[in-house]
Protein backbone atom coordinates (compact mmCIF):
# COMPACT_ATOMS: atom_id res chain seq x y z
CA UNK A 1 0.00 0.00 0.00
CA UNK A 2 2.91 2.52 0.00
CA UNK A 3 3.83 2.90 -2.99
CA UNK A 4 5.77 6.50 -2.00
CA UNK A 5 8.04 4.29 -0.40
CA UNK A 6 8.89 1.80 -2.37
CA UNK A 7 9.56 3.99 -5.71
CA UNK A 8 12.13 5.82 -3.34
CA UNK A 9 13.86 2.50 -2.96
CA UNK A 10 14.32 2.00 -6.29
CA UNK A 11 14.54 5.20 -7.50
CA UNK A 12 17.99 4.71 -5.31
CA UNK A 13 18.68 1.29 -6.69
CA UNK A 14 18.52 3.03 -9.88
CA UNK A 15 20.71 5.96 -8.98
CA UNK A 16 23.23 3.51 -6.92
CA UNK A 17 23.29 1.27 -10.42
CA UNK A 18 24.06 4.24 -12.91
CA UNK A 19 26.58 5.33 -10.51
CA UNK A 20 28.25 1.90 -10.39
CA UNK A 21 28.66 2.15 -14.03
CA UNK A 22 29.93 5.36 -14.40
CA UNK A 23 32.85 5.00 -11.76
CA UNK A 24 33.50 1.74 -14.05
CA UNK A 25 33.99 3.73 -16.82
CA UNK A 26 35.52 6.75 -15.17
CA UNK A 27 38.45 3.98 -14.08
CA UNK A 28 38.47 2.80 -17.43
CA UNK A 29 38.85 5.82 -19.10
CA UNK A 30 41.91 6.57 -16.65
CA UNK A 31 43.42 4.05 -17.51
CA UNK A 32 43.18 4.30 -21.31
CA UNK A 33 44.29 7.78 -21.25
CA UNK A 34 47.39 6.67 -19.17
CA UNK A 35 48.65 4.24 -21.80
CA UNK A 36 47.90 6.97 -24.33
CA UNK A 37 50.87 8.76 -22.74
CA UNK A 38 53.51 6.41 -23.51
CA UNK A 39 52.16 6.39 -27.54
CA UNK A 40 52.11 10.36 -27.46
CA UNK A 41 55.95 10.61 -26.44
CA UNK A 42 57.08 8.16 -29.40
CA UNK A 43 59.31 8.91 -32.05
CA UNK A 44 56.44 9.46 -34.74
CA UNK A 45 55.58 12.75 -32.64
CA UNK A 46 59.01 13.92 -32.53
CA UNK A 47 59.54 13.21 -36.13
CA UNK A 48 56.16 15.08 -36.95
CA UNK A 49 57.54 17.86 -35.24
CA UNK A 50 60.62 17.86 -36.53
CA UNK A 51 59.07 17.88 -40.34
CA UNK A 52 56.97 20.88 -39.19
CA UNK A 53 59.94 22.96 -37.82
CA UNK A 54 61.42 22.19 -41.19
CA UNK A 55 58.25 24.00 -43.19
CA UNK A 56 57.87 26.31 -40.81
CA UNK A 57 61.78 27.76 -42.08
CA UNK A 58 60.57 27.45 -45.50
CA UNK A 59 57.95 30.53 -44.44
CA UNK A 60 60.30 32.30 -42.65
Amino acid sequence: MDNDGQAAAEFILLFGGIMVVVLLAVYMYRNYIADLSGEIESGEVREFNYKLQNISRLFS
